[in-house]
């Protein structure tokens, strides 16, 4: 799909950015590869090493500067947009820098792909646009609305943009896992657990690129695409990572849930379940229908009962304290 095409990824020096290009490098042959994002040392890093390839180019700008993002794309196929700020606390403490950036960034996005005629669009969002209990969570949903509408907008244009969903990456910025590691490198005695009763869905980094460019190969435009993936309890995490060490509770932190929710029982209606992921439908109506039962790629999906949630709790697939231990090693 992507062998002579020109992709951009925003906020590509991410941790999304870097395993999707490593990815895309070792599996296609791209005409282009664009990297764009604010941070030159960053992009300074990645030309000195292993992403010094050919294809590869670096476009500095922010997704707030909207004429910047117009130039970048020009000749542009595909983007994946993945640039937002995204510290929880940071968001309660500077909300409109969030917006600028999550929400008025995504809106440029969708203005310049326009613009250019890209062909598809998919933005990575996060399970805490979900019923978001903090302002990052709501301007991830704000974002997820405008990915959607965006294809009712296009008018006579041929992009088509969506939304990919997943819950935390194992081992990012801002996880627990690096943590708890530092903590027993540190020589702690015992480590925090908010609530012995907490669950997170864990995904490595290498299967959330492979989802998502598989769902840039499923999109027909207004979808929300959510994988299948398998959950942990927290307790089991510290046992993986250092058997019978104690934790000491702290509590729930703001804005923090018990469980990740991925597909809303609210939207239970508008959910269909596929062989590996689930689709959720626009809330609106498009111009152009679509069957969103069948994909291009002739996979099938069927309604799921009314008041079903796809959540980390509830989740079917609990990995066993060897199996997180073995996945851990990966990361």
């Amino acid at each position: 799909m992507f062998d002579n095409k020109s992709i951009l990824i925003t906020g590509g020096t991410g941790s999304f950015g870097k395993q999707c290009i490593k990815t895309i490098l070792s599996r296609y042959k791209p005409k282009r590869l664009i990297v764009f994002s604010r941070d030159e040392l960053k992009q300074y890093e990645m030309q000195q090493g292993e992403y010094n390839h050919p294809a590869m180019r670096y476009f500095l700008g922010d997704i707030r500067d909207e004429n910047r993002l117009v130039q970048a794309m020009q000749g542009v196929d595909y983007v994946f947009h993945a640039a937002a700020l995204k510290q929880v606390p940071a968001a309660e403490y500077n909300p409109m820098e969030f917006i600028k950036t999550n929400i008025n960034g995504s809106e440029n996005v969708i203005k310049a792909a326009l613009q250019n005629e890209v062909t598809k669009v998919i933005a990575i969002s996060t399970d805490k646009a979900v019923s978001p209990v903090n302002l990052y969570g709501a301007t991830k949903l704000v974002a997820e609305k405008l990915f959607v509408a965006a294809n009712n907008i296009a008018g006579g244009h041929r992009t088509r943009f969506a939304v990919v969903r997943y819950g935390n990456v194992a081992g990012s910025r801002g996880s627990v896992l690096p943590l708890f590691r530092k903590l027993i490198a540190e020589g702690a005695k015992e480590l925090p657990v908010t609530d012995t009763r907490m669950t997170r869905y864990w995904l490595t980094i290498q299967q959330g690129v492979d989802f998502a460019l598989k769902c840039m190969e499923r999109c027909q435009g207004g979808e929300v695409f959510v994988p299948k993936i398998p959950s942990i309890r927290i307790t089991d995490l510290v046992e993986s990572l250092q058997p019978g060490m104690p934790f000491k509770i702290v509590g729930i932190r703001p804005g923090e849930k018990l469980h990740e929710v991925l597909c809303p029982a609210d939207g239970s209606h508008l959910t269909l379940e596929f062989a590996d992921h689930f689709v959720i439908k626009p809330t609106i109506n498009f111009v152009v229908k679509v069957d969103y039962q069948i994909n291009p790629l002739g996979e099938k999906g069927a309604p799921v009962k009314p008041g079903f949630e796809y959540n980390s709790g509830n989740n079917p697939h609990f990995l066993t304290v060897e199996e997180i231990r073995e996945m851990n090693q990966t990361i």
